[in-house]
């Protein structure tokens, strides 16, 4: 058993209690002592000592009852919170394939023995959550079998809206949890149509949602959704964008402008888009779409260089001069580290007679994927339904949620949920800083591999114009500038890409994942910390 310390006080009156009844049995105890010996002996032994001197036996009584109380309550009540984690930690992420109490889900749990009632919160990543009724339901059951349990008050919430990167955003992005692209690179296979109802579908989801049309040349959205008030409003004191909302979900369109479709150059149609993108109030979002314009020119690199892009959707046809235009953009997302986390192949087929028809050929969707490693590919069939909504001002998934369209939309919406879930964990854990080793752990999101590096070796390595003269290329860090038992202070995620270090001093590092992957690496870390 294990040994209960107590409080003076509560020592002194057993010490008393003995002397003054003449008993060294406690069993031979007034009722009220025995009842106050037996509640502490069920925790462990008990050593006698005399009373505090000066202390009359009925204030130490009372010290003693008050004293084994919080002790006695402070015990069960832990005791109650390890049995509720323990049965939490049996309901696993199927995203993240850890339980949810590891995940860090659980909050703001209260558990009381004596009562028998549990109350806590399950905060998830998303409110889009797929699986959050599961989770709900099963925190209920496993918590309702204890066998102390009589109540469960389950709360279910999500964590704040925040972008998982460490870059200085600008103002309006700064509250954008997930920023998604859909992109085809070519025109006319329905990337618009499929970026209104993924947005319509998160939004149903439970979502809070923003839609960015990002085509100046050619601005969809006024013709696709019907929101009551059709202009953007400029804040007279902020000098920033109102966007316009139509059915919960915030929007942002060059034709919402007053200006109809733009008549400008390249570098002007950036300039126009960075506004409209960076200076709206989208306030907090739980996933910002955008609808990026055909090509792999200027205005998509601006994008994808002025937004921390989490994840992006690839828009496709069957015919083979679809899959040649879409490749060009999946490497362009290649290349900005940028993960493709779906394929959706539109006009797949049609219907007609009892046999199906595909009238555009077969395998363009089937392609991308297999030579792209996209693990998930969603076809669209043809349907006039799909088309009269795209130009009624009503999404598909808003007008008929009970179609087979809206379902493929709603399978797509839930892999996008769990992707841009899946990507920001492997990205705020890809580099950290283990202090039991004084080792850097790495595991790149694009990998399987995890090593550990010298914190000096990363220091040394910076290629800034700190330490790297950027016009003869000597090296102005020397070797022994940096200490051999220098730890990082920080480590942030920035982009897809890499980390921002901060090392003491106050000096910054910007170190991608390439470069990390080609330093020297340790090869002596404990095996015993290496695979915790």
């Amino acid at each position: 058993m294990e040994s209960l310390v107590l409080p003076s006080p509560a020592l002194g009156y057993f010490t008393s209690a003995m002397k003054l009844n003449g008993l060294s049995n406690h069993n031979s105890f007034f009722p009220c002592q025995k009842a106050f010996f037996t509640s502490i002996t069920r925790f462990g032994s008990v050593s006698l000592t005399p009373p505090v001197s000066g202390t009359s036996l009925g204030l130490v009584s009372r010290a003693a009852g008050t004293s084994l109380q919080a002790v006695v309550t402070e015990r069960s009540s832990q005791t109650a919170e390890d049995d509720v984690l323990k049965v939490l930690s049996q309901i696993i992420d199927p995203d993240f394939g850890t339980d949810i109490v590891s995940c860090g889900f659980v909050k703001d749990l209260n558990a009381s023995i004596d009562s028998g009632e549990v109350s806590f919160r399950l905060e998830l990543t998303t409110p889009a959550c797929p699986v959050k009724d599961m989770f709900e339901q099963k925190a209920n059951e496993v918590v309702a079998a204890l066998p102390w349990v009589k109540t469960v008050k389950v709360t279910m919430s999500a964590q704040p809206a925040r972008p998982v990167y460490d870059e200085k955003l600008p103002a309006g992005l700064q509250k954008i949890s997930n920023i998604i692209a859909v992109s085809s690179c070519k025109g006319g296979v329905g990337k618009s149509t499929v970026a209104v109802n993924l947005a319509y579908t998160l939004a149903g989801m439970g979502a809070r949602v923003g839609l960015f049309d990002a085509d100046v040349y050619g601005p969809s959205l006024p013709t696709m959704v019907s929101p009551e008030n059709r202009f953007l409003e400029v804040n007279p004191e902020t000098r920033t964008i109102i966007p316009t909302e139509y059915m919960g979900v915030k929007l942002v369109s060059f034709g919402f402008a007053g200006q109809g479709r733009a008549i400008m150059r390249g570098p002007m149609v950036s300039g126009v888009i960075s506004q409209l993108l960076t200076t709206s109030e989208w306030g907090e979002l739980d996933y910002l779409v955008i609808d990026m314009p055909p090509g792999t020119g200027d205005i998509q690199l601006t994008l994808c260089q002025i937004v921390p892009l989490n994840a992006a959707v690839i828009v496709t046809t069957p015919q083979k001069l679809a899959f040649i235009d879409v490749a060009k953009g999946v490497r362009m997302f290649s290349k900005l580290k940028v993960p493709c986390v779906a394929v959706v192949e539109n006009m797949c087929h049609f219907d007609a007679d009892g046999k199906r028809y595909y009238p555009f050929g077969r395998g363009s969707g089937s392609q991308v994927v297999q030579e792209f490693g996209i693990p998930h590919l969603y076809e669209l069939p043809i349907r006039p339904s799909l088309s009269v909504s795209g130009d009624s001002g009503v999404p598909e998934v808003v007008a008929d949620p009970q179609s087979d369209v809206a379902q493929t939309f709603q399978e797509l919406g839930v892999c996008v949920v769990q992707q841009c879930a899946k990507i920001r964990k492997q990205v705020s854990t890809a580099v950290t800083y283990d202090a039991s080793v004084k080792a850097i752990r790495v595991k790149v999101p694009s990998s399987d591999e995890e090593f550990f590096l010298h914190p000096a070796t990363v220091r040394r390595n910076d290629r800034s114009a700190e330490s790297v003269d950027e016009w003869t290329g000597e090296q102005r860090l020397k070797y022994g500038d940096v200490p051999e038992d220098i730890e990082p202070e920080e480590i942030r995620p920035m982009g897809n890409y890499a980390v921002t270090i901060t090392w003491p001093g106050g000096f910054n590092q910007i170190a991608p994942y390439d470069q990390l992957e080609t330093m020297e690496r340790l090869v002596d870390v404990p095996e015993v910390q290496y695979h915790q």
